[in-house]
């Protein structure tokens, strides 16, 4: 056998080179993407299942207003005065969930604002909040109207017959205080137990709180007579 010269110098050893296995068609591959390795499946990854959308699931074009117990009854009865406006004038959609007993409300493709949304929901409240419909309907054809509401404890602590007293006081005599009130300032109020809604402009608004308050607050009617009469005729002059 020749002798073979080797240069001890420059010896360095071989690393042993693994062989490689070979590649079978069921094992998955490596793939790289944006720099993160991954195995690759050698099927496509499923596509989850599309739920499609119910009318009644929370969306950005719908609004959901709760019914309280009592103003199903008068809901039923005035249904059909409660969804023409809004369906021939606002082009909306309206319902009535069983299910959840709310009033759902949704903008459609004939829908040309979608600020008849907020109008259609606060005309809803308005009427189940115990405005009538008629009433309700000023918020739909009249700009800068509102709905306010507060309780009577947010103006005076009363509990028991102190409170009872407080709403007498501002019903009046077969309504009458409450009747002045709303015809000196040009708003509606509704009194629901020891809670008061009032509908109307702002202005007009804080004219009756500032009237609802006073009464509440123990001053005789006579009194508060005087002084919405002075301010409805600065108010008058004014205009």
């Amino acid at each position: 056998m020749d002798n073979i010269n080797i240069d001890t110098d420059n010896f360095e050893p071989q690393k042993a080179v693994k062989r490689a296995a070979p590649v079978e068609d069921n094992v998955m591959e490596i793939e790289e993407h944006n720099g993160i390795a991954g195995k690759f499946k050698g099927r496509p990854p499923k596509s989850k299942r599309q739920k499609t959308k119910s009318f009644s699931e929370s969306k950005d074009d719908i609004r959901k207003i709760s019914v309280p117990a009592h103003r199903y009854s008068p809901l039923k009865e005035n249904w059909l005065k409660i969804f023409t406006p809004i369906v021939e004038h606002l082009q909306l959609q309206i319902r009535f969930n069983l299910k959840t007993r709310n009033v759902e409300i949704k903008t459609c493709e004939a829908t040309k604002d979608i600020g008849n949304l907020q109008k259609a929901a606060d005309f809803v409240k308005a009427f189940l909040y115990g405005f009538e419909v008629e009433d309700a309907l000023a918020l739909l054809r009249l700009d800068d109207l509102f709905v306010e509401t507060f309780e009577i404890k947010d103006v005076k602590t009363l509990k028991g017959d102190h409170q009872s007293r407080a709403i007498g006081r501002l019903a009046g005599k077969g309504g009458r205080t409450k009747f002045t009130i709303e015809n000196v300032t040009k708003t509606r109020i509704v009194l629901a137990d020891s809670k008061i809604h009032i509908l109307g402009s702002y202005q007009n608004i804080a004219l009756a709180r500032r009237a609802i308050c006073n009464l509440i607050l123990g001053s005789p009617p006579s009194k508060v007579y005087g002084q919405l009469r002075s301010i409805a005729s600065k108010v008058s002059e004014r205009m």
